[in-house]
């Protein structure tokens, strides 16, 4: 997600023009004149080398902060629903803080529900805390001296509020997602050019803060972990930089391949399979976007949303997928409409398409947004949420929430006719 307000939308998102932004892509107006151009070289040639100058730098600065903060206790905080890339990175941040004698505890507030998501934590004993929200209340925050933003930026967890209560002070923020905010942090590195936040973690562990022993089991697990991440977030290195390969190549010393294998292999539950097959139901198909909206789902099968629509994408004619549903947490009694989006149409900004459809809440902080070929979203439902036994009221809460969705949808994809007909 990015923080700059979408200066020109309706037709940006879907097709980007000359003055505008590539956002999550990373790519400038002078890199596309040089792809278009072989014979204009001197720009992208220069690139690589800056690239790697600005790296050591941050690097550097990384070491003095580091340093100023020897023998601290600091907070880890991921996403609420992790990714392999999160999980990953902030693990090896973890390690890295250990040579300078920082102790860190990973946290989230949601949960692990995908498959590999949660074959990764227990096959490789990763060292990530669920904080429930109804145990932050009971959670002494006086222990930490800093808090660790890693693949986000503050904005898709629901610790933020309580780290900012304690007055913990961010130290450290890394991700490479587009800037979500003015957070201020007092060593930042953010590179939305960069694919993976498990890229600049290796480029980290490169140059020297922490030195990879394949004898030393811990080591080569992170770095079995680092592998996944930046594969998951490079769509198995289809899209992968230079700098991914260079990582990768880094990493491939020392992960065992085997435990990758059995993380990649985790069969999908039946409850992910029945998700699927409802978005494969319920979807409608115009332009070549693909949108299905799966109904309600309990808060241990969100991660289902997203592997639907990395399926509704492989269909033919389809560049586009979205699928979304009404999240029903049980134990805080909060729903919540999550969506995901998937693309393969090089010219649609996952992050400037749903940006556009969902706007900002009242604080200014969007809805949702997006890098690359992905996005996602999350609405609060607020004074309609809740579990209700009347089937009739749910039904009907759906059909409200359902509608509404495909129509800000709808006319991005279809802005000639605004209208969802309803049988």
């Amino acid at each position: 997600m990015e923080s700059n307000p979408l200066k020109s939308v309706n037709n940006n998102a879907l097709h980007n023009k000359a003055s505008g932004s590539d956002g999550s892509d990373g790519v400038s107006r002078q890199q596309k004149v040089s792809q278009k151009n072989p014979n204009n070289r001197s720009s992208s040639s220069r690139e690589p080398r800056q690239h790697v100058d600005a790296s050591e730098t941050k690097i550097g600065e990384l070491q003095k902060v580091l340093d100023r903060h020897s023998s601290e206790r600091q907070l880890i905080v991921i996403q609420d629903f992790p990714d392999p890339d999160a999980l990953s990175s902030a693990w090896a941040y973890q390690l890295i803080a250990q040579q300078y004698n920082i102790q860190c505890d990973i946290v989230y507030a949601g949960t692990l529900s995908h498959q590999e998501n949660i074959a990764l934590v227990k096959l490789t004993n990763l060292p990530a805390k669920r904080w429930g929200i109804q145990t932050l209340k009971d959670r002494d925050f006086s222990v930490y001296q800093g808090c660790v933003l890693v693949d986000n930026q503050g904005t898709t967890t629901q610790l933020m509020p309580f780290v900012k209560q304690a007055g913990i002070p961010i130290v450290v923020l890394i991700d490479h997602h587009n800037p979500q905010g003015n957070l201020e942090a007092e060593f930042a590195d953010l590179r939305p050019q960069t694919r993976a936040t498990a890229t600049i973690l290796t480029q980290y562990l490169q140059k020297g803060l922490l030195k990879l022993d394949s004898s030393i089991s811990t080591h080569v697990k992170c770095a079995t972990a680092l592998m996944h991440g930046l594969r998951a977030d490079t769509d198995r290195l289809m899209r992968a930089k230079e700098e991914d390969f260079l990582a990768a190549a880094y990493l491939s010393r020392f992960y065992d391949v085997q435990l990758l294998n059995a993380v990649l292999q985790t069969a999908r539950s039946r409850r992910v399979m029945d998700v699927i097959e409802r978005s494969l139901k319920n979807r409608i198909v115009q332009n070549n976007f693909s949108i299905a909206g799966v109904g309600y789902l309990r808060y241990d099968d969100r991660d289902a949303i997203p592997q639907a629509a990395d399926f509704l994408v492989t269909e033919e004619n389809v560049h586009t997928a979205v699928v979304y549903g009404i999240v029903h947490n049980e134990d805080e009694e909060v729903e919540v409409v999550i969506g995901s989006l998937r693309t393969n149409k090089i010219t649609l900004d996952p992050d400037e398409f749903i940006k556009e459809a969902f706007g900002q809440d009242n604080q200014g902080r969007f809805f949702g947004g997006g890098r690359m070929t992905a996005g996602g979203f999350e609405i609060p439902i607020g004074f309609l949420g809740g579990f209700n036994d009347n089937t009739e009221f749910t039904k009907l809460k759906w059909e409200v929430f359902d509608i509404q969705i495909k129509q800000k949808l709808w006319r991005l994809v279809n802005p000639k006719d605004n209208l969802i007909h309803t049988a």
